[in-house]
C-alpha cells in the first residue's frame, strides 16, 4: 500500500504541477486580484466547458429544422461551413484577448481593461452577457423537458401538456443548480465527461441513421436540394435565414474563459479551449449534419410533426420508434451537461461583477462555499430560470422571443471586445502568449463583420406573410433587455461602479 502511494505521488510532477499553479496565480494578481478558487481544471476540462456550452448534438437538433425549412440540405450544408468558418474567426479575436485576461469575468472583463474610460461599455457587457447565459441555461433546460416529452410521445403515445413541460423545465432548474453548487470538481468531471459523450454520440446517431434509414438519400440530394417554407421568394434570402441555425448552435466558445481562475495556465489553456471548441464543434457538426440529410425520409412530415422537437419525427421516420427513443436519450443527456455549464458561466459572471462593484449584494454574492461554488450566483440563474420558464404555460411565442433575445445578446457580448480591438487596436500593449500578430486586426474586422451581420438577421422576420403568431419578437425582448440595463445604469450602476476592483496590491 505504501509503494503504491509513492508510485502515484511524483515529487517532480507535483513541483511542477505547484509552480504551473503559482504562474496562474502570479498572472491574476498582476490583473489586480488575489486568487480565491483553487486551480482543478486540466486543459481537457476547460475544452469541455465550451464543449458542454456550444452543445453540439443538442444546437444542431434542437435547430435542425430553421435550416431544413430555410433552404433546405445545401442552405444547411453551405451555411454550416460558412458560418463555422466566421466563428472560428471570432474564437481567434476571443481567445488572443483571453490569453491577455485570464479571468472569471471573460467579455466583461476585456472591454473594462481595453476601455477604462468608459465603464458603461464594460457594464453593459457584463449584464447583457450574464442575463443571455441565465436565458441559455432555461432555454436549454426547456429543451430537455421537449426531449422527456418527445421520448414520452415516441415511446407511449403520451403527449404532455405545457405545464407539464414546465414543472419538468422547473425540475432541470433545480437539479443545475445542485450540480453547480458541488463546485469545480464535479463541473470539470462533466465536462471531460461531455467531450467523451459527444464524440460517441455522434458516432452512435451517425451509424444508426446511416445503417437503419430505409431510403438514404443520394449525395445530389444532400449537396444540392433547396427547401422553403418560409413564404419569402427570394431563394437568397431564405438560405442566409437558415444561417441562424448554425450560428445558434455554434455560440459558447467563449465560456472556457468563465472557468479561468480554475484552471493551471488558463493563460495559454483557456484561450485553447476557445479555439479548439469550434474547431472541434465544426467538424464533428458537418458529420451529425451530413448524416441526418442522408438518412431524413420526408422534409414535409418533420414541418407537419405533432412531436415536442421536430428532430423526432425525423429520428421516427428513419430508424422506427425504438432507436429514436436510443437518438433522444443520446442527445437528451447532452442538453443536460450543455443546460448546467450555461449555469456555470452565469453565476461566476456573477461572482465577478459583484467583485466590481457592478452588482448588488457584494458580499453574498462573492462568497463561496465549501464546495468553491459561488452559490449566490447558482441559485439566482436558477430563480431566474425558473420564471422565464412559466412564459411557456402561457405562449410558446413568448417564450421563443427569449430565447432569441439570449442568442443575439450573444452575439452583442461578443461584438464589444471585438469593436474595440478594430477601432483601437493599440488596447492591448502586452498580449498573452496566444496572439495573432500581424493577422490580429484583419482577423478581428472580419467578426466585426460577421458579428454585426448576424445580430442584424436575427431581427428579421423569418416567414412570411408576417403575422402575429410567425413575428420575430426578438428585437422586442432584447430591447427590452437593454432599456432595463440602461435604467439600471442611469439609476444606480454609474454611482457604483468604476471599473475593476483591484483585490489584491503588491506592497
Amino acid at each position: 500500500m505504501v509503494e503504491s502511494k509513492r508510485r502515484d505521488s511524483n515529487p517532480v510532477e507535483d513541483k511542477e504541477d505547484a509552480r504551473d499553479v503559482a504562474t496562474s496565480d502570479q498572472r491574476l494578481q498582476d490583473l489586480g486580484y488575489r486568487a480565491e478558487f483553487r486551480r482543478e481544471m486540466s486543459l481537457f476540462g476547460v475544452l469541455g466547458i465550451s464543449f458542454c456550452a456550444i452543445g453540439i448534438l443538442t444546437g444542431m437538433s434542437s435547430a435542425f429544422q430553421t435550416g431544413l425549412f430555410s433552404g433546405g440540405p445545401v442552405g444547411l450544408f453551405w451555411g454550416w461551413n460558412i458560418c463555422s468558418f466566421f466563428m472560428f474567426l471570432i474564437a481567434l479575436s476571443l481567445a488572443e484577448i483571453c490569453s491577455t485576461y485570464p479571468t472569471m469575468g471573460g467579455l466583461y472583463f476585456w472591454v473594462c481593461k481595453m476601455k477604462p474610460d468608459m465603464p458603461i461599455l464594460g457594464f453593459f457587457t457584463g449584464w447583457l452577457y450574464s442575463m443571455a447565459m441565465v436565458f441559455t441555461g432555461a432555454s436549454g433546460n426547456l429543451s430537455v423537458a421537449l426531449y422527456l416529452a418527445s421520448i414520452a410521445e415516441v415511446g407511449q403515445g403520451r403527449t404532455l401538456t405545457r405545464v407539464e413541460i414546465t414543472a419538468i423545465a422547473w425540475a432541470m432548474n433545480i437539479f443545475s443548480g445542485i450540480i453547480n453548487t458541488v463546485g469545480t470538481k464535479a463541473i470539470g468531471r462533466m465536462s471531460t465527461f461531455n467531450v467523451w459523450w459527444t464524440l460517441g454520440g455522434t458516432l452512435v446517431l451517425a451509424i444508426t441513421l446511416l445503417v437503419k434509414a430505409p431510403v438514404k438519400n443520394s449525395p445530389y440530394f444532400v449537396f444540392t436540394n433547396f427547401q422553403n417554407f418560409t413564404g419569402w421568394e427570394s431563394r437568397g434570402f431564405v438560405v442566409l435565414l437558415g444561417f441562424l441555425q448554425a450560428v445558434y448552435t455554434l455560440e459558447g466558445c467563449e465560456t472556457a474563459a468563465q472557468v479561468a481562475e480554475e484552471a493551471v495556465r488558463a493563460e495559454i489553456l483557456a484561450p485553447l479551449a476557445v479555439v479548439g471548441s469550434i474547431a472541434g464543434s465544426w467538424f464533428i457538426g458537418l458529420a451529425y449534419m451530413l448524416s441526418l440529410l442522408f438518412a431524413v425520409q420526408n422534409i414535409a412530415s418533420v414541418q407537419a410533426t405533432t412531436f415536442a422537437i421536430p428532430i423526432s419525427q425525423l429520428f421516427y421516420d428513419a430508424v422506427g420508434p425504438q432507436l429514436a427513443q436510443l437518438c433522444l436519450v443520446v442527445v437528451t443527456l447532452a442538453q443536460v451537461m450543455a443546460a448546467i455549464t450555461n449555469f456555470t458561466a452565469s453565476s461566476r459572471l456573477f461572482y465577478a461583477l459583484a467583485r466590481d462593484n457592478a452588482f448588488p449584494l457584494k458580499r453574498q454574492f462573492t462568497t463561496l462555499n465549501r464546495f468553491q461554488a459561488p452559490y449566490w450566483g447558482v441559485w439566482t440563474s436558477v430563480l431566474i430560470g425558473c420564471i422565464i420558464s412559466c412564459a411557456y404555460i402561457g405562449s410558446a411565442v413568448a417564450f421563443n422571443a427569449i430565447l432569441s433575445s439570449a442568442a443575439i445578446s450573444v452575439m452583442l457580448s461578443y461584438l464589444q471586445p471585438i469593436v474595440i480591438r478594430v477601432f483601437w487596436p493599440d488596447s492591448i500593449e502586452d498580449f498573452g502568449p496566444f496572439c495573432l500578430g500581424k493577422w490580429s486586426w484583419p482577423v478581428n474586422f472580419a467578426s466585426f463583420s460577421f458579428c454585426v451581420f448576424i445580430c442584424i438577421l436575427f431581427v428579421l422576420p423569418t416567414a412570411y406573410p408576417v403575422n402575429v403568431l410567425n413575428m420575430n419578437y426578438a428585437i422586442v425582448a432584447v430591447g427590452g433587455l437593454l432599456v432595463i440595463i440602461t435604467i439600471n445604469w442611469f439609476w444606480w450602476g454609474k454611482y457604483s461602479f468604476k471599473g475593476p476592483v483591484k483585490t489584491f496590491t503588491f506592497k
